[in-house]
């Protein structure tokens, strides 16, 4: 059988797939972005057809540019972006409302609603998470409520809800497949993260009909295969996970203690804590980091909600740079004895603070501040938000000390960047020589599954370092611009 795994790879702004060969070499791929609309303040959506329409091109385009034919494919691999949420017709397979993203706010006003009647304790001791409007559920129950008709057609089970890998894993199989995979259920507030299962209390708390879900399987797992008539023959989807566990897979990140950054639109650090359940004290998420044979390892996540974001504020609205390629050569030029912030809070703040309400700012400004100033700026936020989440890590698991920090999506191109972090956490942070992580993870799924790819070992034997970053700071510096972006946090936060 060929060694050949197509990755499909969702993300927030744009759809990817990726073919990798036998050797878990990238040999052909495919990206398109598609559009992000803003309804109102703090309101973000996608049109799910359009979401499908581009990962299918992407598909059929890895696939041309690898030079081999659908029918040399082992399987298929999915990775998405996490928590945004689409509800479609089972009939038509049609969305009845656009797909609301990971980073829409909306439901901000229920969240506090629900934590004010004292719910957040009990979905926190159940999914690890916390009562805010990042997660799925508000989401789910503010379509089935705002949709005329929604909430009567799901209960009698004419419609179907999933994140986005169930939804292109429906559309793939041509509508024969509900189903999800273990980290994403994980991360819509009505899955049990202990039992691994759809828990009625939360279904009851979040007024969603148990009708409406999909499957949960594991990461490596039968999702179906795929309609012939979309690729000109049947492949099987045998791997999928969200965004942030893929990329810990890419990483190779199997063992207790391993540590993970993801640098995409948002930024997502994950620290693998094993078997071990910790429970954070520090406001960060306790998830599931993976489901392999029905045994499931954890991990302790931090969400940062605007990393590669800032940049495309600087390329889109500011306009001062023509390409994201071009912030980090900018940042460079700045008069290092500027002490400019930028807090990215463009749709409120993440982990530790969790501030829906919270707004960016822009403080440290001065008559001689410009473009190159405000580049540094929004390149550096990405590393202190980091900063923030490894203290947060290292104060509630005892096995986040000394690690050693894997790297990988959009902005970890960028050396400026990458040392600015080394600086800020004092620990080294390495590079990967492939940066597509997030789908080698899920292609290692689809890989393994299909025994055409080496188990966990073998595969972690495979990862190849780029370039190790290392301090240079001293601690001195590092201390000063630490309190400076920690004033400026505390001017931006909602309740300050």
């Amino acid at each position: 059988m060929s060694g050949n795994i197509l990755a499909i790879d969702q993300g927030t702004t744009s759809s990817r797939a990726i073919v990798f060969d036998e050797h878990q070499k990238i040999a052909g791929l495919g990206k398109m972005e598609f559009t992000q609309h803003f309804p109102r303040d703090g309101w973000v959506e996608h049109v799910p057809e359009e979401i499908w329409a581009t990962a299918l091109w992407s598909a059929k385009t890895a696939i041309k540019k690898a030079g081999i034919k659908a029918s040399e494919i082992a399987a298929i691999g999915i990775t998405n972006q996490r928590e945004t949420t689409i509800v479609w017709d089972r009939q038509t397979g049609k969305a009845i409302y656009n797909a609301i993203v990971w980073q829409d706010r909306r439901t901000t006003k229920l969240c506090e609603k629900l934590k004010k009647a004292g719910h957040e304790k009990l979905v926190s001791k159940k999914t690890g998470l916390l009562l805010d409007p990042y997660f799925t559920a508000t989401k789910l129950a503010w379509i089935l409520d705002n949709v005329p008709g929604a909430r009567k057609r799901a209960e009698k089970g004419e419609l179907a809800f999933g994140t986005v890998d169930s939804y292109l894993i429906w559309r793939l199989t041509g509508g024969k497949s509900h189903a999800t995979d273990i980290t994403n259920a994980c991360r819509t507030l009505l899955l049990n993260i202990k039992t691994g299962e759809w828990d009625d209390e939360l279904l009851k708390l979040f007024r969603i009909p148990r009708a409406i879900l999909p499957e949960v399987k594991d990461n490596a797992d039968d999702f179906g295969m795929t309609d012939p008539e979309i690729f000109g023959v049947a492949l099987p989807i045998y791997g999928a996970a969200g965004d942030q566990q893929a990329a810990t897979i890419g990483q190779a990140c199997f063992s207790p203690g391993m540590l993970k950054s993801t640098y995409g639109t948002g930024c997502f650090a994950l620290l693998n804590t094993g078997t071990d359940m910790v429970r954070s004290k520090n406001r960060l998420l306790t998830t599931v980091a993976y489901r392999l044979n029905g045994e499931t390892t954890y991990a302790l996540e931090g969400a940062i909600f605007i990393a590669g974001a800032s940049v495309q504020w600087m390329r889109d609205m500011l306009k001062i740079i023509e390409k994201s390629g071009d912030a980090g050569v900018l940042a460079a030029k700045a008069d290092p004895t500027q002490n400019v912030y930028l807090v990215p809070a463009f749709v409120g703040l993440g982990a530790p603070w969790w501030d829906s309400a919270a707004r960016g700012s822009l403080t440290g400004l001065t008559r001689n501040t410009g473009p190159a100033e405000l580049a540094r700026a929004a390149l550096e936020s990405v590393s202190y938000q980091t900063r923030d989440l490894i203290d947060a890590m290292r104060k509630d698991w005892k096995g986040a000390h000394d690690t050693v920090l894997r790297v990988d999506g959009g902005m970890v191109a960028s050396d400026f960047t990458m040392q600015f972090l080394a600086d800020m956490l004092n620990t080294p942070v390495d590079r990967p020589t492939i940066l597509e992580t997030t789908a080698l993870g899920a292609a290692w799924l689809a890989g393994w599954k299909a025994g055409v790819w080496p188990d966990q070992q073998g595969f972690a034997e495979r990862w190849a370092l780029d370039r190790q970053f290392t301090p240079r700071m001293d601690e001195e510096e590092r201390t000063r611009k630490l309190k400076g972006w920690r004033d400026a946090v505390r001017r931006t936060l909602s309740s300050s």
